[in-house]
């Protein structure tokens, strides 16, 4: 049997590539079926279709309102033949969607792991992911020779919903960081300083990380063709903000970060990538 796979977007194409070039035989599915032209596999028609066909099924799409869509929608994978397979989620997701998805499958036989992914293009490209599982341990480690195709570091975290609430902490830190090079290479060079200056030292200084060296190139060229979307960052906020809402806590900086972001998108640029909150910051 083949698997399934489903979201041919920037991050999930990568995925995709890295599962074949292992050896494994896919069958995709893209809203937009021109996407999947290139990797020289099966496109299948339908998603009913996949379902018949396919187990373990992979799922990487913009958001849980899309992810509710292609998996319990009116032509979505349950109407197929999903009882005894597994669903591989790999949406950064709502929570409570995820919950909800566990429970919805469970009632039919079929297993869901929740499975959101850390890094982005040029990680994926490499096989260096960093790969949450949350869900039935058993069924979690079953798929661990596809993972390991492009999941280097891979952690089993506990329940179906405790991998995408790890997922949203770990993009909080992500765009947290983003903005504040971002705004502290606007600010320097406001005072004056060139910015290759400006990136030279604060890569030597506090700034040093690892999302700096990556966005290095795009803050000196300013291009911001898309890795990670200045949207998805967005939405991954709200669903962080829902959350902590839900549980009764509270967190200044993300709220912050989010309305920022929410300014990026208001400017039309939120299909660019994140760093391009650098441009929003330079120009206020």
């Amino acid at each position: 049997m083949k698997i399934g796979f489903i979201g041919l977007g920037n991050l999930g194409k990568e995925i995709a590539k890295r599962i074949i070039q292992g050896g494994f035989s896919l069958q995709v599915w893209n809203r937009t079926p021109d996407k999947g032209k290139d990797l020289g596999v099966e496109i299948a028609k339908n998603l009913e279709d996949l379902a018949n066909a396919c187990d373990p099924i992979f799922v990487i799409v913009f958001d849980s309102s899309a992810s509710k869509e292609v998996i319990f929608g009116e032509k979505g994978l349950i109407k197929g033949e999903l009882s005894g397979k597994t669903i591989i989620d790999m949406t950064t997701n709502d929570p409570a969607y995820v919950r909800e998805a566990e429970k919805r499958l469970k009632e039919i036989g079929a297993y869901y792991i929740d499975a959101p992914v850390l890094g982005s293009v040029i990680p994926a490209r490499k096989g260096e992911l960093t790969l949450l599982l949350g869900g039935v341990k058993e069924k979690t480690e079953a798929y661990k020779e596809i993972y390991q195709t492009f999941a280097k570091n891979i952690y089993y975290v506990g329940e179906a919903g405790k991998a995408s609430e790890l997922k949203l902490i770990n993009n909080f830190i992500l765009g947290t960081f983003m903005e504040a090079i971002s705004e502290a290479l606007s600010l320097g060079e406001k005072l004056g300083f060139s910015k290759d200056l400006l990136l030279e030292v604060l890569g030597n200084g506090a700034a040093k990380s690892m999302i700096l060296e990556v966005k290095k190139q795009k803050l000196l060229e300013e291009d911001f063709s898309t890795h990670f979307s200045a949207d998805l960052m967005y939405k991954d906020l709200y669903y962080l903000m829902k959350l902590l809402k839900e549980k009764g806590e509270i967190s200044f900086t993300a709220s912050t970060i989010k309305e920022l972001y929410g300014l990026v998108k208001k400017k039309g640029l939120g299909s660019q990538d994140f760093s391009v909150i650098y441009k929003v910051l330079k120009e206020l």
